[in-house]
């Protein structure tokens, strides 16, 4: 967002926030020109008012209009070692996700509210449901690594790193769909 607008990373302080209360303060009083930050944080400063979202990655339009496509970023992650080494522990893990996901696509806030932990909600179960509504529709279906995911994310880590370094990487050896595919079909996602 920086770059789109003519700013380097010098050009602005960055600011260590330890959580999402210290992020809601310190944005409220004043102490911060702009954030970039997680939900529930983010929807509860919307809701109060205080912010005007620039740029808004909670959506696979904003996410498009942001990075160019659509950028992984809640994944699972191992080393390719761990996979080979264990491979039932690494299909139980996508299985989980897997199931999970599906669960998502018809689960209404009451069944939600029936398996998150309570500490999750930060002490506020509505605005837990608010941010869960805002991402809701960004998450895979079935766990698969989007077509077109690896090469989005290149672009824009290539903004930050030496020139040409990451053309160097073969991008269909930094994921696999496999432990998924195999979980999307046991449980018909």
């Amino acid at each position: 967002m920086l770059g789109k607008v003519g700013l380097r990373a010098a050009d602005v302080r960055y600011v260590p926030l330890a959580n999402a209360a210290a992020a809601v303060q310190a944005f409220r009083r004043g102490e911060l020109d702009a954030i970039s930050y997680t939900d529930p944080t983010v929807t509860q400063l919307e809701q109060m008012g205080a912010l005007k979202v620039v740029a808004d990655t909670r959506s696979t339009r904003g996410t498009a209009e942001v990075f160019g496509g659509p950028l992984p970023s809640g994944c699972l992650c191992a080393p390719g070692s761990f996979l080979t080494q264990y491979p039932k522990a690494s299909q139980a893990m996508a299985d989980a996700m897997v199931h999970a996901l599906k669960w998502l696509q018809t689960a209404g806030p009451s069944d939600i509210i029936k398996v998150v932990p309570e500490r999750y909600f930060q002490g506020d179960r509505a605005l837990y449901l608010a941010a869960f509504a805002r991402v809701r529709e960004a998450w895979t279906v079935d766990g698969m690594m989007p077509e077109t995911g690896p090469a989005t994310a290149a672009r824009m880590l290539a903004q930050f790193e030496e020139p040409g370094s990451l053309q160097r990487v073969d991008l269909a050896l930094t994921f696999t769909n496999d432990f998924a595919r195999k979980a999307k079909a046991r449980f018909r996602a």
